[in-house]
């Protein structure tokens, strides 16, 4: 997967709306402005959290992502988007913006309904740290306008579930008027399950005929670009959430047999425990940094049997305990 993101100009025309000086904004993320003198402005998963984290530093308004979701940059631009607001129902919608989100930023969506509920999971593929507070904000914000602007009526969500430690959680459960629960394993937005049957006011079966076989066939070029070590990556993320993801439920998430994913990650130069190591280390990181979880539930959440085995691995990767790494990154 390319690591690609767009960084549309009319960004740049919001938040000089805002208020906030573009250029020291592009020059505390050391992005110079020439970057942005083309038809279609990209950077990598990086720059744009660099880039959002410097107008995090600049803008005075904690809620300026909120502000910025609610105005709907990309409604009308995010293929995603398009397709999710002229779909039949509200759950047809989220469907299709899970299913074509990766076409516009390498960010994966999931979408589960279980027990009454309807989760939307986000993860950026090619991260390396947390996802800046307020971006998060904005996507979430987003993904309420386009339901509320969807199916025309005034819908909540159930709870917002943030990785980040506790912060502004009033302003947060006043724009979204939902519980807001923090140092959460993922990012994830929770409807109530009956929601998904509203009807779409903007449902289009002509307009998604022209859509989506485009939408499709360049998912499909997308998806030609991954390799196996790609998807089991997203497969230990996905499944790997107070239990070690066994080799077994990977395969089977692969509709392969342990010893053919094992041969052919042999073939890759890898296997499931690098993988493994790998997806954990990473994880780790992003929940010391970004949450007020103890060592403990860290390791609980990554799978550990044991504290000590987590603070083992921990140092073998880092060269210092988890409690020692955790001081250091918040210095």
């Amino acid at each position: 997967m390319a690591d690609r993101v767009p960084i549309p100009m009319v960004l740049f025309e919001h938040l000089a709306q805002t208020g906030l000086d573009v250029d020291a904004v592009l020059r505390l993320a050391k992005l110079p402005r020439s970057r942005f003198n083309v038809a279609r402005p990209e950077g990598t998963t990086a720059e744009f959290f660099a880039l959002w984290r410097a107008v995090e530093q600049t803008a005075a308004d904690p809620g300026l992502g909120l502000q910025l979701g609610h105005a709907a940059l990309t409604d009308e631009e995010n293929v995603a988007s398009l397709a999710a607001l002229h779909s039949n129902t509200l759950g047809e919608g989220l469907e299709r913006l899970a299913r074509y989100k990766r076409l516009v930023c390498p960010e994966k969506v999931w979408l589960d309904i279980a027990h009454g509920e309807a989760r939307l999971r986000f993860q950026w593929l090619l991260a390396n740290e947390e996802p800046p507070a307020l971006l998060t904000d904005l996507i979430f914000a987003g993904i309420v306008k386009v339901a509320q602007q969807g199916t025309n009526t005034p819908i909540k969500p159930r709870r917002i579930e943030l990785t980040r430690a506790p912060a502004d959680e009033i302003m947060l459960q006043q724009h979204f008027g939902c519980e807001i629960c923090f140092d959460a394993p993922h990012d994830v937005m929770v409807f109530d399950e009956a929601a998904l049957a509203l009807p779409m006011v903007k449902r289009n079966a002509q307009f998604l005929a022209i859509l989506l076989p485009g939408l499709d066939l360049a998912l499909s070029n997308n998806d030609a670009s991954r390799t196996l070590v790609d998807d089991v990556r997203d497969a230990l993320v996905e499944t790997m959430a107070g239990e070690r993801p066994a080799i077994s439920k990977v395969a089977k998430s692969l509709g392969m047999s342990v010893r053919t994913l094992q041969r052919r990650l042999g073939e890759l130069g890898t296997t499931h425990q690098d993988l493994l190591d790998e997806v954990r280390h990473q994880s780790a990181r992003r929940l010391l940094k970004a949450t007020s979880l103890g060592i403990g539930e860290v390791a609980f959440l990554l799978g550990y049997e044991e504290v000590n085995s987590f603070t083992r691995a921990f140092h073998l990767w880092e060269g210092v305990t988890p409690a020692g790494w955790r001081l250091n990154a918040a210095a």
